[in-house]
């Protein structure tokens, strides 16, 4: 284990059911998160990032694998013993008492003196920003306050580690946007490590250091927002990150570790070569709807205008290319720039070359 890490995974893996019926809901699992982290588990539902985070928490245990917790196997030891908090959707908190009982709860449980509640309530409070509200019961509170609430209740006893179990999922998409805000504020101040749970994309890529995405109990790609999102390791992960175009192809040649990638519309890209492939592999060309520009003249291809969509900040423009695929240019709009494509223009897409990746498969 590394000094800098605070939970070392090792081929963790979780059953359910018995027999026939048993299915793995975490497959050998392999993961390190460093100290002061925020780290994020992304996967659609069913992906076994819940079942991992219920098993750092202790609230579930695995039948293979290690978990370990600075330097300390915690596999088999019971949640309440483990230095982790864990936030849930439903906040739990409760609803006849204040915001500063409510904060001081956990404290109290552990026998902590009063006097040393009330200077680790207050320092919570201010922490969150609801000095105001100390007096006031939970149920008068909005959505947004409850969660605050509930977060400094988890951080009250300063755990090494706090674990979100996609607390942020109750609420609209403008609170949403400032708890994101909020909560790698909150995690950045205590230098706890935050290991969040959510399965959507756009919260994983704004909040996090690093990013484990998972799928069927697997973790298939561990990294940094911007490599995920730019270096995808197969087509699942570039599928899930973002809006992508995928264009499939036949690798017909190998230069300086290049694919040249001949396409069923006629034309070929030239792309990073994947880890194992050969010429003459099926592969797919992975191209991101922002990465691209539409021209006039020329282009890495070209195609018919098949629908535009506006969406205020981009315009997205679906072509139609000459063997039936569809390929997305997303562009920017700008303050008084109206655009002058139409429908049924033919029109050629500009493509750098950093913008091509393929993908195996």
């Amino acid at each position: 284990m590394s000094d800098t890490n605070a939970i070392d995974i090792r081929g963790v893996t979780k059953y359910y059911g018995h027999g026939d019926y048993r299915v793995a809901a975490v497959r050998e699992a392999d993961l390190s998160i460093r100290q002061n982290e925020f780290f994020t588990l992304l996967g659609p539902s069913g992906c076994g990032k819940t079942t991992l985070l219920r098993m750092i928490a202790g609230f579930e245990f695995p039948q293979e694998g290690d978990l370990i917790l600075y330097g300390e196997n915690i596999a088999e030891m019971p949640p309440f013993k483990r230095p982790i908090n864990t936030v849930f959707q439903n906040y739990a908190l409760f609803p006849h008492m204040s915001v500063a009982d409510n904060i001081g709860f956990g404290l109290k449980m552990l026998g902590r003196p009063k006097t040393e509640i009330q200077a680790r309530v207050a320092e919570m409070l201010k922490l969150v920003r609801m000095e105001h509200l100390a007096g006031r019961a939970t149920s008068q509170l909005s959505g947004g306050q409850q969660q605050r609430v509930a977060l400094a209740r988890a951080l009250a006893p300063a755990p090494k580690v706090l674990l979100l179990d996609e607390p942020l999922s109750a609420l609209d998409y403008k609170l949403r946007k400032e708890m994101q805000v909020e909560l790698k504020r909150l995690q950045a101040e205590t230098g706890i490590t935050f290991i969040f749970v959510t399965h959507d994309q756009e919260e994983a890529l704004t909040m996090s250091d690093r990013i484990a995405v998972m799928s069927a109990g697997r973790i298939l790609q561990v990294g940094a927002p911007r490599d995920i999102y730019d270096r995808p390791a197969d087509r699942f992960v570039a599928d899930f990150i973002g809006e992508t175009n995928f264009l499939k192809g036949r690798i017909g040649a190998i230069e300086a570790g290049a694919a040249k990638v001949d396409l069923a519309c006629g034309v070929s890209l030239t792309g990073p070569l994947p880890d194992g492939a050969s010429a003459g592999d099926e592969v797919t060309v992975m191209i991101r709807p922002e990465h691209s520009r539409l021209t006039r003249e020329g282009g890495a291809l070209s195609g018919e205008v098949a629908s535009i969509v506006y969406f205020g900040t981009d315009t997205y423009f679906n072509l139609r290319l000459s063997d039936g695929s569809t390929f997305t240019v997303r562009q920017q709009n700008r303050p008084g720039e109206e655009s002058a494509i139409g429908e049924g223009q033919t029109l050629g897409v500009m493509l750098p070359d950093a913008a091509i990746r393929v993908l195996r498969g």
